[in-house]
């Protein structure tokens, strides 16, 4: 059974093609059409207001060429899609954080951008609560694109292509800045990843085996409390007991709100396509899932405002054995999509 929003359109993965390609533009409709994204009836509301921001095909073009457009940086160097790459569910992998203009290092790891359109908030932090906002922090951030939406704009005007795609998308040529986030929030509405093993596993399509289904059991019985849902985040903030990085000087939610009690929290990722992720936490201080859960079972630090699921019956961190671990990696793996990191239709 699946949702549907905007009645008529174009689908989804019609726009996965083209999202490695940076170049390859599709000629814009004279007249423009909805976009019809689809999504399983288990997901979560969608969030993003369609009212506000009407999905159409030739604003999420619009969107995706931007979104590979290295003239939103200083430079003309650094584009979204720099640090966000299909292959790696649109992560920066290798990298422990984002590298940006005259590769300089930014503070935190890539996330994914994949079901932006059912989150509350963005960013390690949770400061931007609006995906039409979300793209003004990595173009202005000194470390990333460092720009300005007006720079950017004077770059554009003089490209004879944005004016066309501008005004397919738009009625007009004119350029500024709300309709570049616009556009860019367009085409991330698009990036829904929801074919993955377990997906098909919970529409009744195939059958995990015995470890995948023991190791769903052991991550809803240790995880699942901050990991929850379909999207396996609960969006919270929490102090999981990462040492402070002196290199990076990122206390997370504090940053946001001044708040002491805020110290080191940070949003909790969701983990769909995670096996493609690498590395993790907000400064991919780990290469591997089962780093990962090394760092739950022994390497917790206590401290006051220690999240208390990590701190229950006098053990800190997440009781786990060798066995566990690799049971709950198995499971995890469950929720990769390999057509959303490798559409067929664009290898052809």
């Amino acid at each position: 059974m699946i949702k549907q929003i905007i009645k008529t359109g174009f689908i989804l993965t019609v726009f996965l093609n083209f999202t490695s390609c940076s170049d390859d533009v599709i000629q814009p409709l004279e007249k423009d059409e909805a976009v019809n994204l689809q999504f399983p009836s288990y997901f979560p509301e969608m969030t993003f207001d369609k009212s506000e921001n009407p999905i159409t095909k030739n604003g999420v073009e619009l969107g995706r060429k931007l979104f590979y457009e290295g003239r939103l940086s200083r430079n003309n160097t650094i584009s979204c899609g720099f640090c966000h790459i299909q292959e790696n569910a649109f992560t920066h992998h290798g990298h422990i954080v984002s590298h940006g203009i005259d590769d300089t290092l930014g503070i935190r790891n890539a996330p994914p951008i994949q079901n932006m359109i059912f989150l509350k908030r963005y960013m390690w932090d949770g400061v931007i609560h609006n995906l039409n906002e979300q793209p003004i922090i990595p173009i202005t951030d000194a470390n990333e694109m460092d720009s300005s939406m007006p720079e950017a704009i004077a770059k554009l005007r003089k490209d004879d292509l944005y004016k066309k795609l501008f005004k397919q998308a738009f009625g007009d040529e004119n350029m500024t800045g709300e309709r570049v986030l616009k556009a860019l929030s367009q085409f991330m509405a698009t990036l829904i990843s929801a074919d993955s093993k377990y997906d098909r596993f919970k529409q009744g399509n195939e059958h995990l085996n015995s470890e995948e289904l023991l190791g769903m059991a052991l991550f809803q019985q240790k995880c699942a409390s901050c990991h929850s849902g379909e999207l396996f985040t609960d969006e919270s903030f929490r102090n999981t007991g990462m040492y402070y990085n002196t290199q990076f000087k990122d206390a997370g939610r504090y940053r946001v709100t001044l708040n002491q009690n805020d110290w080191m929290k940070f949003r909790v990722p969701g983990l769909r396509n995670v096996e493609y992720t690498a590395p993790y936490m907000h400064d991919g201080r780990f290469y591997t899932l089962d780093a990962v859960l090394n760092f739950y079972s022994d390497n917790v630090e206590d401290n006051p405002n220690l999240d208390p699921q990590l701190k229950q019956n006098n053990h800190i961190g997440i009781s786990m054995n060798s066995q566990e671990k690799q049971f709950i990696i198995q499971f995890l793996k469950t929720l990769s999509d390999k057509n959303f990191i490798t559409n067929p239709k664009f290898a052809e």
